[in-house]
């Protein structure tokens, strides 16, 4: 741990690290829901003096805990996915390992123009879901029980390895950066497509943390990434179990609600 990093310690209240627990909740629970809880997180270590690259890694490491839960709550709505999971997982992986390099030698400013158009894109993708799905079928073949045309599938995997850098590199909503992508190529009922981009999500995360780990664990802040990993791994079960009630409608609600309050902090 830096000098710095033991000097900030020295100064954090009670009631901080508080926050920073209850944050984390908050971010697992809309993590498992939606994806986009960095949008939570992020913001409340950089106010509480947290470097932004440092908030960026401890907060990766301690929402694994969160991403695990709220995956394991979903777990019956990914039976049957295997066919495709088998080469998005890879995807994801690797797209990880890009963005987690990309995070350790580039300024942050370099998403900062792309991010936004990226969540207008992905939740445009969300509300039009159902005709996008037909149209693309049609263009591009696949039936309605979920099996993919290789035209869709290669689409599938490119788009989930690009999400994936963008995880790796900046966490937040890229949850519903892959349910944008899901919504426009896949067949499938909206909490089966959930369950799927709790699941990626999770695997971009662990790959990111790692890489972190072995290239930075002095930059990163345990303490942070121990506070959002309690909570987080609360959050993640209370949103996975109640999310899985609501209609496709009300989640697909849910999604553009928190899209368009991460756009509007991260534009203002």
């Amino acid at each position: 741990m830096s000098a710095s990093t033991r000097r900030r310690l020295a100064s954090v209240t009670p009631l901080e690290l508080f926050l920073v627990a209850l944050a984390g909740l908050g971010a697992g629970a809309i993590n498992s829901l939606v994806g986009s809880g960095t949008l939570i997180t992020f913001p409340t270590l950089v106010a509480f003096g947290v470097p932004p690259v440092t908030a960026t890694m401890s907060n990766a490491i301690g929402l694994v805990a969160g991403g695990v839960s709220g995956t394991w709550g979903y777990r019956r709505e990914l039976r049957g996915q295997w066919e495709r999971l088998r080469w998005q997982i890879p995807a994801s992986f690797c797209g990880a390992l890009v963005g987690a390099w990309l995070l350790l030698h580039l300024p942050e400013s370099v998403f900062e123009t792309v991010v936004p158009i990226l969540l207008v894109l992905a939740l445009t993708l969300v509300v039009l879901q159902p005709k996008i799905q037909s149209w693309v079928a049609r263009r591009t073949g696949g039936d309605a029980d979920g099996r993919l045309g290789p035209i869709r599938m290669t689409l599938l995997v490119v788009g989930t390895f690009a999400v994936g850098i963008y995880g790796g590199y900046f966490t937040a909503a890229q949850g519903i950066l892959l349910m944008g992508l899901f919504g426009a190529l896949l067949h499938d009922h909206i909490q089966r497509q959930n369950a799927a981009k709790n699941l990626l999500s999770l695997v971009v995360n662990v790959v990111a943390a790692c890489a972190y780990i072995l290239v930075a664990f002095d930059r990163i802040d345990w303490t942070v990434a121990a506070l959002i990993a309690v909570g987080s791994l609360i959050g993640g079960y209370l949103g996975s179990h109640y999310g899985r009630r609501l209609s496709p409608v009300a989640l697909r609600i849910v999604i553009v609600v928190v899209g368009l309050i991460g756009l509007y902090r991260l534009l203002f």
